[in-house]
């Protein structure tokens, strides 16, 4: 059976688009690597023990911002002081708050293997406040939601993170909202695509 006119056009139109999005910041194939994206690409393989992957690829054009966000990366999500399930909670949140769809189609399996509930990632992707959290996740999504929405935090959201957390997971807490925002602007700058077969988060009107 054939496709409506109009619906032909509109795939037509869709799937251009989607390659002309592909070319923004198109992945380098690695035998095109210049001396320093080579360097960078093998700091990447040595320090994540996988080739360079998702949001590096586009920051791959500039391999120094690349390395310098791939070391940042290596303490925030493995070794903050907020600990890797609640950092999970907040890459979830800024993936949402960011619309990021490979961002979250990367990190929500993780999220969930790290003891996220599932309905509470549900309700962070239908940009709902989730039920049921424990106090260690309301004081880091309240704080993390102020943070994407308001620009700043409120002195009750960040004294209850303080004194759960401390100066050091303070720190840490707004590093690791600011650098999977980094990523999330790089991959929406760049039209970077997840796969096919990925939850696509709905979009917020604007």
């Amino acid at each position: 059976m054939k496709k409506p006119l109009g619906a032909a056009l509109a795939s037509l139109l869709f799937s251009a688009s989607l390659a002309q999005a592909a070319e923004r910041l198109p992945s380098i194939p690695p035998d095109q690597y210049t001396p320093e994206q080579k360097e960078a690409a093998e700091q990447f393989l040595a320090a994540r023990k996988v080739p360079v992957f998702g949001p590096f690829e586009p920051l791959m054009h500039s391999p120094q911002v690349m390395s310098q966000a791939r070391a940042m990366g290596d303490y925030l999500r493995y070794n903050s002081a907020i600990g890797n399930t609640l950092s999970e909670l907040v890459i979830l949140i800024t993936a949402r708050e960011w619309t990021q769809d490979y961002e979250w189609y990367v990190h929500y399996p993780i999220a969930i293997k790290a003891g996220i509930k599932p309905e509470i990632a549900s309700a962070i992707a239908d940009g709902r406040r989730p039920v049921g959290m424990s106090e260690d996740e309301e004081i880091v999504y309240d704080y993390s939601i102020e943070l994407h929405r308001n620009k700043r935090v409120s002195d009750r959201s960040f004294e209850r993170a303080e004194k759960r957390f401390g100066k050091k997971g303070v720190v840490d807490l707004t590093g690791i909202n600011a650098y999977y925002t980094l990523l999330a602007m790089q991959m929406n700058a760049a039209q970077y695509q997840a796969p096919k077969d990925s939850k696509r988060l709905v979009r917020f009107p604007e």
